[in-house]
């Protein structure tokens, strides 16, 4: 599938690329485009994957942001994330694993979270994603890209966060992503509710069990 947005553009394979660098939020401050979840707790030294066969989501905007918390060691880091926003988002088929080693035990412990695989779709209300990468086939309406963050209409940032309000920005009225995999150090929702949900745990070589 091939996105169309306003003025002809056709994007194949959409991909997040506006991330701001580390240099150039040190120069602005720590109060540039906080990730959402960044300005809310401190993220974990682990990053997480997530599959979706299709996640529709309405009113839709992206900022850069830093996210902000720990190694697995104990000492801080930072993380240059894409936040991607929505009012509300059906996902179809969510798989979410993440790997935990175990240096001791020389293995490692991976968590795979399964949902809305059974006919009834993933529902979130202000839902927000701390992304590291993303590869998916997109589709946009009414898109209007390098609006300053500060004039997003909807649903803007979340409450408590610092955005520059005039650093780049991307909104839509719709965002239609299918086949999605992606990279994310955090997630928040107002509400997340996942049927048919199942959590499994599992020891061993992790590319056996991650959901990709």
């Amino acid at each position: 599938m091939e996105s169309q947005v306003r003025g002809g553009t056709r994007w194949k394979r959409f991909a997040v690329v506006m991330v701001p660098s580390v240099a150039a939020t040190a120069a602005i401050g720590v109060a540039l485009a906080q990730g959402a979840l960044a300005a809310s707790f401190s993220v974990s030294g682990q990053s997480f994957k997530v599959t979706a066969d299709e996640l529709v989501g309405h009113d839709f905007v992206q900022y850069g942001g830093v996210a902000e918390g720990t190694d697995l060691k104990g000492n801080k880091a930072t993380h240059p994330v894409a936040v991607s926003g929505f009012r509300k988002a059906e996902i179809t088929n969510m798989c979410q694993s993440v790997v935990t080693p175990l240096p001791l035990l020389n293995t490692s412990v991976t968590l795979v979270l399964t949902a809305g695989n059974k006919g009834t779709d993933i529902d979130a209300q202000n839902l927000y994603l701390d992304v590291e990468s993303l590869d998916a086939d997109a589709v946009f309406k009414n898109i209007d890209i390098g609006v300053a963050a500060g004039e997003n209409e909807v649903p803007g940032t979340q409450p408590g966060t610092n955005p520059n309000p005039n650093g780049f920005a991307q909104q839509a009225e719709e965002a239609v992503l299918t086949d999605v995999r992606q990279t994310a150090w955090a997630t928040s929702a107002g509400t997340f509710k996942l049927p048919d949900l199942s959590l499994r745990l599992n020891v061993g070589d992790p590319k056996k069990y991650e959901c990709y």
